[in-house]
């Protein structure tokens, strides 16, 4: 398949820049896989097509203040470094800017000397592995040095940070948040929950391997990027009792999906583990245990608009997204869902 099948045409004023004051007011396009139609509500609908016995999987990973800005020591030119994931206690996977000027050995120096990272090794996709020098506890450092690494299409400060993390978000270790589950608040789960709907949560840490464009020419060239998850024992037998008694299992976005895929056989059985997954789900693919799918708009071209049409089928999501820029939906983080039925 060629990537260009993935393509669509999205006017830049679509893409959300600030997120909407009440999480559940986002508009929610339903796409119906077996008839093909499609209908527009609000996000809080949602409570209309869910049943009693379905589980919501959500992704509870929190977004750490993962951006540095700081000086490099040699030259004291300025320097940007984005962490990725932890490697080991003090070493860190890393997108560094200028990636040209930071060698290894360099060092880069933050918040005058409160935080120091030495470059240890590049690696063959460009990101730098850094070991980090300070004294004190590191995660109050990078809360006091780092700030919220937004997706470079939006373009305005936020104002409050808490708008870029879940209300459920838990586990530190994301670079980006699961953006799918930003539209439910407290009280929509809690009345979800009085319907006799499951929750169940999962850990995926979201890296920025999400925001990167594909560069081969077919999907099947492409390699997938890798990232953390955590199922424990309690959850994966959960889930199958539910599933076993005939509740559907809707994943809230991308990540929850993989996660969920990567641990469910080919029987459709989830097992619990942690570990890295480079799953990469596109066309032909054969879901093992994800029924239905709560999504947000994604990139043109992307992996994630290549899942979201494993799912449904290439037209049919196509299509769907034509319709949504027809109706001025809100695309990407901070707007508008879809919900896969």
């Amino acid at each position: 398949m060629n990537i260009q099948d993935f393509d669509y045409y999205l006017p830049e004023d679509l893409i959300a820049q600030t997120p909407l004051a009440d999480r559940t007011a986002s508009r929610l396009l339903v796409v119906d896989r077996k008839t093909g139609k499609t209908a527009h509500h609000i996000f809080s609908d949602i409570t209309s097509f869910i049943k009693p016995g379905d589980c919501l999987v959500l992704n509870n990973t929190r977004v750490i203040p993962a951006r540095l800005l700081g000086q490099r020591e040699k030259s004291g030119g300025a320097a940007e470094l984005l962490l990725l994931r932890q490697m080991e206690d003090d070493v860190w996977e890393t997108l560094v800017r200028p990636g040209k000027k930071c060698r290894v050995g360099d060092r880069i120096v933050f918040g005058n000397g409160k935080l120091i990272a030495e470059i240890i090794k590049v690696k063959d996709d460009g990101n730098r592995l850094v070991r980090f020098e300070y004294k004190g506890i590191f995660n109050e450092i990078l809360a006091e040095l780092g700030e919220m690494p937004l997706p470079p299409y939006i373009k305005e400060k936020l104002n409050d940070p808490e708008r870029y993390q879940t209300v459920y978000s838990k586990i530190d270790g994301s670079a980006a948040a699961p953006t799918a589950g930003l539209h439910f608040d407290n009280t929509l789960l809690a009345k979800l929950e009085d319907m006799g709907v499951h929750i169940a949560y999962v850990t995926l840490h979201v890296g920025l391997g999400t925001f990167r464009p594909v560069k081969a020419e077919t999907v099947e060239e492409h390699t997938m990027h890798a990232e953390v998850y955590s199922v424990d024992e309690e959850t994966a037998t959960r889930l199958n009792q539910i599933k076993q008694n005939g509740g559907r299992i809707i994943c809230v976005g991308t990540t929850a999906t993989r996660v969920v895929e990567t641990l469910a056989d080919e029987n459709g059985v989830m097992h619990a583990g942690s570990g890295e997954t480079s799953i990469f789900i596109y066309p032909g693919y054969t879901f093992k245990f994800t029924d239905h799918l709560i999504t947000n708009f994604h990139l043109p071209k992307s992996t994630l608009v290549m899942l979201v049409s494993a799912l449904a089928g290439r037209e049919l999501i196509l299509k769907a997204y034509e319709e949504a820029v027809r109706e001025q939906y809100r695309f990407f983080s901070f707007g508008d869902a879809m919900f896969i039925i």
